[in-house]
């Protein structure tokens, strides 16, 4: 600076550079500022980035607090609201009012950004690859959060929530406190995992690898949302309940051999209904002897969708004709249940 003479004007709103940002117990979101305009005071309400905040204390890089910070020093800002990423920039706001109304356009534009570039395609995506997989279907996670606490409780939630499901699990691949960085969203990717970002962002160059790698990343501030988020996914793993309804039989009363048709039983529908194309098993002595589709469901000369207890008809399987008189059809339809996740 002293060579190029360099020179910033100090009697103006502040306009700084974050060097380095960290999420610290007890002292919240501190970031390390270079300020490059401009003077910053205790009590000076700033935006950086995507979050804001008012200087609640300054530390100099000798460990002391100070009360002001000229051009070209290096400080540690505490007051933020969340953390920011290294590279944003801090400028200083008349008021809170006009903090929150910059902060939430930008919000409202990465959100519209990230939309965009993931959507729900890499979520599906991700799901389909676990459906593929043998044997349980697991959902991989990856925490990060802004304090060591809501990962326990996030993490110990989730495991939870598929304990006695044998189907699926979730398995948590890595947590950690701070913001998202490009070592997350690598590892996220090898492993096809979600990413789930409690009251922490990811950075600029973190956000760019996931759009382009198709790395989803869920931001939350409430743990019910988080969990809530995770049942959907989960449920869309689970294959769906498949159960049998019984809904009609018929006894064979004679049996014809017909041209280029083969054997038609004639039949009395003794219960229920008897559907075209419905599932069917033959019973002979109660024992079941083929099992099949429905062919052709006649009344008379005529072609019919149904016949109803106490009708007449006549019926041919599919690829099957060994029927004798007396023979008794099982009717019933296979019904997919979604399950879900209590």
């Amino acid at each position: 600076a002293e060579v190029l003479e360099l020179t910033a004007n100090p009697d103006r709103e502040a306009h700084g550079t974050v060097v380095e940002s960290k999420m610290e117990k007890g002292r919240g979101s501190v970031a390390t500022v270079l300020i490059n305009k401009g003077t910053l005071r205790q009590g000076d309400i700033f935006v950086v980035g995507k979050e804001w905040g008012r200087v609640r204390t300054m530390i100099d890089d000798h460990g002391k607090q100070v009360k002001e910070a000229e051009p070209g020093k290096p400080v540690e800002v505490l007051g933020l609201t969340g953390t920011p990423d290294a590279g944003d920039m801090l400028d200083v706001v008349r008021d809170e009012a006009k903090a929150r109304a910059i902060i939430d356009y930008r919000r409202r534009k990465q959100r519209d950004v990230k939309a965009a570039a993931l959507g729900a395609t890499s979520i599906e995506q991700m799901m389909a690859q676990s459906k593929e997989s043998k044997g349980v279907k697991t959902l991989n996670v990856l925490i990060k959060a802004d304090v060591h606490g809501s990962i326990e409780a996030i993490a110990g939630s989730l495991e939870k929530m598929t304990e006695e499901n044998d189907e699926i699990a979730v398995r948590i691949i890595h947590s950690g406190v701070g913001g998202i960085t490009e070592t997350d969203v690598s590892l996220a990717k090898t492993s096809s995992a979600l990413i789930v970002g409690f009251n922490v962002r990811a950075n600029a160059q973190a956000r760019d690898l996931a759009q382009k790698e198709d790395v989803a990343i869920r931001y939350h501030n409430i743990i019910y949302n988080v969990l809530d988020d995770a049942k959907d996914m989960l449920t869309g793993m689970l294959a769906p309940k498949i159960r049998e309804e019984l809904i009609g039989y018929a006894q064979i009363r004679e049996v014809f051999n017909i041209t280029k048709v083969g054997k038609v039983a004639g039949c009395m529908i003794t219960d229920g209904i008897v559907k075209r194309g419905s599932k069917v098993r033959l019973l002979r002595d109660d024992v079941v002897i083929h099992e099949g589709m429905l062919k052709t469901l006649k009344r008379f000369k005529d072609e019919v969708k149904e016949a109803r207890e106490g009708m007449e008809c006549g019926m041919a399987f599919e690829n099957y004709d060994d029927i004798k008189a007396n023979d008794v059809i099982e009717c019933f339809d296979i019904i997919e249940e979604k399950q879900t996740i209590d």
